[in-house]
């Protein structure tokens, strides 16, 4: 099942009523590996197709169900110790836990492991210190690695409590300072709006879409990348009704410099999973189009690196396709002589695990 064919079963849940016991098998590995089983599962429901699907379909998708509604709970509880730990310092909730905390349709079957807060950088000392103080820790091994995240990325290093599994990254941006792309934190701050009943913030909705379109386009998760562009798609759909969301969205790109992933993230999501994009919108992201060979280059390896797992098959193109988008993930983020420390340096620690 390539991507195009998952995604239109993610467009189009009715449609996995005509599966075959076969095709149900590759789907659920596919989901597996892309994060989307819980999804799925919320997808299928919906669409009154759980009914009729084989028995270990549906037991498999109400565990993944399941698994999701546990891990939300404990995510939920993390956040209100951080919550405790960090008042009154301004934090912001980002991506998973945002829109677990706002209630967005972006959380039905939404699967994440770690909790993202946005702090002010002048913040970061303060709040690494409070966290240490209540009992989390980097989970980082090297020197080298810490040294990374402090001066070179947009957040500290990953931090889990000695007691806990569930990690905190704490951001002083949602680009890294030594990229091509530098957004201005403080205006996602300015615009972050509050839970209600909470001291914890969110961002804007329009911030919201812009930073899923920097997330998926910008870094180097290309696993998930296809349950990604499910976020954009649920977060586009759910705040596009709101007065002025385009004309706010287009605009919020532009000030962030941020225009380019903007384009990316609706032109893919619009092909893939539908997501409704007005024609006066869809004319405006496209000033930010790259030139026609780049545009056709990246339709050909997004596809592909978005492609679904699949272990017992592998495809020689797609491990091609994310390794040439994980070389554009890092020639976007450092300069060209950073750029070629960091990788001597990876190459050498692979060369002595290799032993």
């Amino acid at each position: 099942m390539d991507v195009a064919s998952l995604a239109r079963l993610l467009r189009e849940p009715a449609s996995m009523a005509r599966l075959a016991p076969a095709e149900w098998d590759v789907l659920l590995r596919q989901a597996r590996h892309a994060g989307l089983l819980a999804r799925l599962e919320a997808l299928a429901r919906d669409a009154g197709v759980l009914p009729g699907a084989p028995l270990r379909v549906r037991t498999r998708l109400e565990a993944a169900r399941t698994d999701v509604e546990l891990h939300h709970r404990l995510i939920r509880w993390e956040v209100t110790r951080l919550r405790r730990v960090l008042a009154p310092l301004p934090v912001v909730l980002l991506k998973g836990a945002a829109y677990l905390h706002a209630e967005l349709p972006a959380a039905r079957g939404r699967q994440f492991n770690d909790v993202d807060l946005l702090v002010p950088a002048e913040k970061l000392d303060d709040v690494e210190t409070r966290l240490r103080d209540a009992g989390w820790r980097s989970t980082l091994l090297t020197a080298y690695d810490d040294r990374y995240y402090r001066e070179w990325s947009h957040e500290l290093p990953p931090m889990a409590h000695k007691d806990r599994q569930v990690v905190v990254d704490v951001h002083h941006n949602i680009l890294p300072p030594t990229g091509r792309l530098r957004p201005d934190a403080r205006l996602l701050l300015a615009a972050a709006r509050a839970l209600p009943g909470s001291p914890l913030r969110v961002l804007a909705p329009e911030d919201m879409v812009v930073h899923c379109a920097c997330h998926l386009f910008m870094s180097g998760e290309l696993h998930k990348s296809l349950r990604d562009l499910g976020d954009l798609d649920a977060l586009v759909r759910g705040f596009a009704g709101g007065p002025g969301f385009w004309p706010t969205l287009h605009e919020r790109a532009r000030v962030l410099g941020v225009e380019r992933p903007l384009y990316y993230g609706l032109r893919f999501a619009e092909r893939l999973l539908g997501t409704p994009v007005p024609a006066e919108s869809r004319r405006v992201v496209a000033r930010a189009a790259p030139p026609a060979p780049v545009r056709a280059a990246m339709d050909t390896l997004v596809l592909a690196a978005m492609a679904p797992d699949q272990p017992a098959r592998p495809r020689r193109g797609k491990g091609l396709a994310r390794g040439l988008l994980t070389v554009r993930h890092h020639w976007l983020r450092m300069p060209p002589l950073m750029l070629a420390r960091h990788l001597v340096h990876q190459a050498l620690v692979r060369r002595s695990e290799r032993g």
